[in-house]
């Protein structure tokens, strides 16, 4: 990239860069994500947001790829970073189109999540990330960050009593 996507000025070098002329951050990110149902019994985990988009809501963990990561790897990575404990992945929940609000954009995401449990360690939040957490039952979960997450906690509840991970 040689031009600034946004007012088509030259960049100075390849992203990330801040374009000289308008201020517009261009990122290489990939916009694939990785998450987890994080599940203990019928409950699952939410974490509240402490920064935008979404401050203040609950939100799974999860995070963008980094570049060339898988997702589960970055599922795997982000629950780590988040929680502070290691999980081991379950199945595959699902894979969604939503949208992530950044500099003014809405930019297209695929959040794509696995069900999981927690493997070994005790929750200690990241402070950069969330300011509590809490168990919710999948059968009566709060309004989520996102979209995606609202979908994929109404199909792991809908398949629940076809498919049980055992914590």
């Amino acid at each position: 990239m040689r031009h600034c996507p946004r007012c088509g000025g030259v960049l100075t070098q390849a992203p990330p860069v801040v374009c000289g002329a308008c201020s517009y951050a261009t990122y290489v990110n990939p916009r694939p994500s990785g998450g987890v149902v994080l599940l203990r019994g019928d409950e699952f985990l939410a974490i509240r947001r402490v920064r935008p988009p979404r401050e203040g809501h609950w939100d799974l963990p999860s995070g963008f790829c980094d570049s060339f990561e898988h997702p589960a790897s970055a599922a795997v990575r982000e629950a780590r970073e988040e929680l502070g404990v290691e999980i081991e992945l379950g199945d595959f929940a699902g894979m969604y189109i939503g949208a992530y609000e950044f500099q003014g954009e809405s930019l297209p995401v695929l959040d794509c999540f696995w069900l999981a449990t927690i493997a070994t360690g005790e929750i200690t939040l990241d402070p950069a990330e969330a300011s509590e957490y809490a168990w919710f039952r999948l059968d009566s979960p709060p309004e989520m960050a996102f979209r995606t997450m609202d979908a994929v906690l109404r199909d792991v509840m809908t398949s629940r009593s076809s498919v049980r991970l055992v914590p």
